[in-house]
């Protein structure tokens, strides 16, 4: 699942909802609608690959429509008892924050995870056929693997800088479908200044809200952190008026290591909740990790 590049082929379809699909050269299929960008590959006989990129082509081209519908809901803090939305995908957002309930959080930190978990689970119709398969929603990825497969996740050190920093072999026998990567100067704003929170966990969902939850804790009170209230920059934002990291100074090393160490005990609480099965954090060349033995430096 490293970083390839887009070779878009000329034969992008146009969905009835505006929807595109394109086949890439290498085999890859983009989807494409609103803010949703997809990057889709399977693996298995060749009835069975295109049998599911055609089901993932057709549940994307409504999911846009469904989020919207509810958008409202999905941007409000989850309170108690949690709301019980219509759709499939923001029933997926909210009970993957229902863990997370007794911290700050909206159903908008998962939906890049829970738009992955759907599309998979289009493509995973009874009988499909398929040895591996993943969805790759901008880094927050829902994978599936028959029994003996194996998929390795790159893990980047910077989410402005995507570079792959280090490797983690994703087995048919560990608990783990879903990766999700979070940090300041990523698509969504952080209360958190870590260059990059990788987590592993049970479905793309439950990683994407708890990579979200544990980049925040990645902090530290310094002069060096520039915050402004997160609607002055978006005026929809569903962080509202929390202060989100603008931008990042100069750190001392033992800032870092705090900061670091801070994010580690939360990712270590998630561990031992069982909510994760594994993280790894980056700050300006520092690393922690907690359940990932198997990654690996990516040389």
């Amino acid at each position: 699942m490293e970083a390839r590049p887009l070779n878009i082929s000329p034969s992008a379809v146009i969905l009835p909802t505006g929807a595109r699909a394109a086949r890439l050269t290498d085999g890859r299929l983009h989807l494409q609608h609103g803010p949703i960008d997809l990057l889709v590959e399977a693996f298995g006989a060749s009835e069975a690959i295109e049998a599911a990129y055609a089901a993932a082509a057709a549940r994307v081209a409504t999911i846009l429509d469904e989020l919207v519908s509810e958008l409202s809901l999905l941007r409000s803090p989850l309170g108690r008892p949690p709301p019980i939305p219509e759709g499939t995908v923001a029933r997926r957002m909210v009970a993957a924050c229902v863990p997370h309930a007794g911290v700050f959080v909206t159903p908008m930190a998962t939906v890049a995870g829970a738009v992955a978990d759907e599309v998979l689970g289009a493509m995973l119709a009874p009988g499909h056929g398929l040895a591996r398969a993943y969805v790759n929603n901008g880094g927050d990825i829902a994978l599936y693997l028959a029994p003996g497969e194996t998929l390795t996740a790159g893990l980047v050190a910077d989410v402005e800088r995507p570079a792959i920093a280090a490797t983690a072999t994703i087995e048919a026998a560990m608990p783990v479908r879903g990766v999700a990567t979070s940090g300041r100067g990523g698509r969504s704003f952080s209360l958190g200044i870590a260059d990059a929170v990788t987590v592993l966990a049970s479905d793309a969902a439950a990683a994407d809200v708890a990579a979200t939850l544990i980049a925040n804790r990645v902090d530290i009170d310094s002069p060096a952190v520039v915050r402004r209230p997160a609607r002055e920059l978006r005026g929809d934002s569903d962080l509202g008026v929390l202060p989100v990291v603008v931008a990042l100074g100069p750190l001392p090393l033992h800032d870092v290591a705090t900061a670091l160490d801070a994010g580690l005990a939360e990712a270590e609480r998630m561990r031992a909740a069982g909510l994760i099965a594994g993280a790894y954090l980056a700050l300006r060349g520092q690393f922690r990790a907690t359940g990932l033995a198997a990654v690996l430096p990516h040389l």
